[in-house]
């Protein structure tokens, strides 16, 4: 029998957020975030989403034990900027019981029906800058850490339920050390030329939050029309900031400015984390903090964490300029691999950005929905 309880109080919150930590205990390809980032993340008072979303979180209990988890979320800013009554459900986990995601599934449809929602849909989180999207494809590789990462029951156990595919979000492995093709270089002389551009790159951190503002702005205007997308709010921009940009190397960043020195597009990444998370196992304490500290410090892999241009800059080759930069850091550091972020699947404008580096598809997610009059 699956019991299902509402989280009410620390003690369970902190069940809710170990619950995966169990859930995975050996398995080589899933990267554990840190405990503390998923009490910022969790927490009322630490999380600036919970200013426009209604959120409840719920474990699942079989034979007395934990056996799954999940949050549900309702964006009345995203309701309201796509017309819908949908409901999110986000930071599932499951052991291998179709009961147990059934009835998490379910006390989330229900506890949305309450609300006046339709739709149920999701992996998603509050923004897009959470992790999103359900892996179908790529089991067998080790996720970034800002990807989502999951047993191969979990899209058989949705399919099961009658859950269909939404959008997916695909993303790609480069060969960061190939060389800058001639023909982009002589492309990206042109265009700095002709709209008067230049590229900021860095090495100080202090110096590129100066342009971080600009960058999170870009964002907003750039992912308009995204799946699901809302804009950050400044509340939410200052917490990206603040947990972002501390975990790279300034090198690894490069903003395209305009005549003006305003960011009209940009490319931020990071040394990948995923090997020294495993081993911090959570926690930055006693020791973890210095597996960080070392993979920071010396790098051969790279994850892509965001690029974009402003709308009004689109079509005009930016991405290539920025890409191009970021190419070249990546080559003078000995950086031998570079994984995107999620991207939808059929999004010409991020695909054009990668048509001349060796590239290849590395993992899949997808978003599943159901109507909850269905359930």
């Amino acid at each position: 029998m699956v019991i299902i309880k509402e989280v009410n109080s620390r003690k369970e919150l902190r069940k809710f957020i170990k619950f995966p930590f169990t859930l995975y205990k050996g398995y080589k390809y899933w990267i554990p975030p840190l405990v503390f980032d998923d009490w910022n993340t969790f927490r009322h008072d630490k999380n600036p989403a919970f200013e426009y979303a209604d959120v409840a979180f719920f474990l699942a209990y079989k034979s007395g034990k934990p056996a799954g988890r999940v949050a549900a979320i309702i964006n009345k800013r995203a309701n309201s900027k796509w017309n819908a009554k949908d409901i999110r459900f986000g930071w599932i986990e499951f052991i291998d019981d179709v009961n147990v995601s059934r009835a998490l599934l379910d006390a989330v449809a229900a506890w949305g029906k309450k609300r006046g929602m339709t739709r149920i849909h999701g992996p998603m989180g509050f923004t897009d800058c959470d992790p999103e999207g359900m892996l179908v494809d790529g089991f067998e590789k080790k996720s970034t850490i800002t990807s989502i990462h999951n047993y191969p029951y979990y899209p058989q156990h949705m399919e099961q339920l009658g859950f269909g595919k939404s959008v997916d979000w695909v993303q790609y492995k480069f060969n960061a050390s190939q060389a800058v093709p001639e023909k982009v270089e002589r492309m990206n002389q042109l265009i700095h030329k002709k709209y008067s551009l230049t590229t900021k790159l860095f090495t100080k951190r202090k110096e590129l939050l100066k342009y971080t503002h600009g960058m999170f702005e870009a964002i907003n205007a750039s992912f308009q029309e995204l799946y699901g997308f809302v804009p950050l709010t400044e509340k939410e921009i200052i917490r990206y900031t603040n947990t972002y940009i501390g975990m790279i190397d300034p090198a690894l960043a490069c903003m395209v400015l305009n005549e003006n020195k305003q960011v009209v597009g940009f490319g931020l990444s990071a040394p990948s984390l995923s090997v020294a998370m495993q081993k911090a196992r959570g926690r930055l304490f006693p020791f973890g903090f210095i597996h960080l500290l070392r993979a920071l410090r010396k790098y051969d892999e790279v994850d892509l964490y965001f690029n974009g241009v402003l709308p009004e800059w689109q079509h005009k080759g930016l991405n290539s300029i920025y890409f191009t930069e970021l190419n070249k850091v990546y080559i003078r550091k000995q950086v031998t691999i570079a994984y995107s972020t999620n991207q939808l699947e059929g999004n010409k404008k991020a695909d054009n950005m990668w048509h001349n580096y060796e590239h290849e598809l590395y993992q899949r997610r997808r978003c599943y929905e159901k109507n909850i009059v269905l359930l």
